[in-house]
């Protein structure tokens, strides 16, 4: 299929207005031509509080603009102004449905300044509260993304497996959202006793009901109309926007920072990245849903490999009085969004000197969404929105 079908509602451009310099549409709200219309925000959902500012003619998108809201905000300057373990509860609210890739970066890169090698065990614990992570971030974006074209059984499927999930989560941490266990120097504590019978059957509810929503969603003669040739991304502009991830993975690019930059015990791990090759929203959708069931099986071979007991955190300073050495880092993770990494500057204080965080949603919220969304129609902005898969707050960070 013809770049050109995907987007648009007719090629002949004549039909169009005239582009000015810039290549969009000049707007002229006077003419009574133009409408326009605020998408959003709609909370909870994956987009969040994240709304799009719509100028339409008649039901097509001519222009957007992005708006991420002011929900959670400015935090990588509250961290400059907070002692190293005091920034630590403040990165998990950066990403609110991942948490634990945020606490993940920010102990790693304090562990590299500080010269801190963490046990084993700790690192196999850390591996699986991200392989958790990921799992658990899918089932709720599988619901949002069936949600988003009126499919509202999914949402209630997939939300019920993320809490068996989020159970595993607290039994382990103590907290269903934020868990706060990755802490620099390793983790807060080993496994509860029989925490993996019951991860095995979590893992195992939510493959049956993985066939069910296969059957009800992806073999949907309607998701399918909507979605196969919807939201087409070229695979030039991966590098040119910094497109990562499954939109990445979904147009052929086999990117995966678990296998392009390995951390942790993914290198003992067997597994290959997920790609597809369309595209579309329905690829897109199609990746995280093999991605997500990989993440079944990688929980099952961390689990058989990791050891039963062990040191399970290095030993630190007084945190309170941390004087962490001089230099920088860039530590980096792969998340169900691409990746997501951590610029730490240190100038030996108790106090971080800069700690800038680069997350994907920027790039697929703003870049890139607002210019695949000219000439779509209306009643398809939430279904390509939602296929991007973003957190606003990683945005107004």
């Amino acid at each position: 299929m013809k770049f050109s079908k995907l987007f648009k509602i007719n090629e002949d451009r004549s039909l169009y207005p005239p582009l000015n310099s810039e290549g969009k549409v000049d707007i002229d709200l006077r003419s009574h031509k133009y409408v326009k219309l605020w998408h959003g925000p709609q909370h909870p959902g994956i987009t969040g509080n994240m709304s799009l500012e719509l100028t339409l003619l008649g039901d097509e998108i001519m222009d957007c603009e992005t708006h991420v809201g002011y929900l959670h905000r400015g935090f990588e300057k509250l961290m400059e102004r907070r002692k190293w373990i005091q920034c630590f509860p403040i990165v998990c609210r950066i990403t609110v449905p991942e948490p634990d890739f945020n606490e993940y970066c920010f102990a790693a890169g304090v562990e590299e300044l500080a010269g801190i090698e963490i046990p084993e065990t700790a690192q196999w614990l850390r591996t699986l509260t991200l392989e958790m992570a990921r799992l658990q971030s899918y089932l709720m974006w599988i619901g949002g993304q069936a949600g988003s074209l009126g499919m509202g059984i999914i949402g209630q499927w997939s939300n019920y497996c993320r809490d068996l999930v989020l159970d595993r989560f607290e039994e382990l941490t103590g907290g269903r959202i934020y868990h706060m266990y990755i802490i620099p120097g390793g983790v807060r504590g080993l496994l509860p006793d029989g925490f993996e019978a019951r991860m095995e059957e979590t893992l195992k509810t939510i493959e049956e009901f993985m066939v069910d929503i296969d059957r009800v969603m992806f073999n949907n003669a309607v998701f399918k109309k909507r979605t196969v040739g919807m939201g087409y991304i070229d695979p030039k502009w991966i590098y040119q926007f910094g497109i990562t991830g499954p939109n990445a993975r979904a147009a052929g690019i086999p990117d995966d920072v678990r296998k392009k930059y390995p951390y942790l015990k993914y290198p003992e791990l067997d597994f290959e990245p997920v790609v597809g090759k369309d595209s579309d929203i329905y690829t897109r959708a199609d990746v995280r849903r093999r991605d997500l069931l990989l993440s079944v099986d990688l929980i099952r071979q961390i689990l058989a490999k990791m050891p039963k007991d062990g040191d399970f955190k290095a030993s630190t300073p007084n945190v309170l009085h941390w004087q962490i050495p001089a230099g920088e880092t860039f530590i980096r993770s792969e998340c169900t969004r691409g990746e997501f990494a951590y610029y730490i500057v240190s100038d030996g204080s108790e106090y971080p000197r800069r700690i800038n965080v680069r997350g994907p949603s920027y790039t697929h919220a703003v870049a890139l969404l607002e210019k695949m969304i000219i000439n779509t129609n209306l009643a398809d902005v939430a279904g390509l929105m939602t296929s991007l898969h973003t957190y606003p707050p990683e945005i107004e960070r």
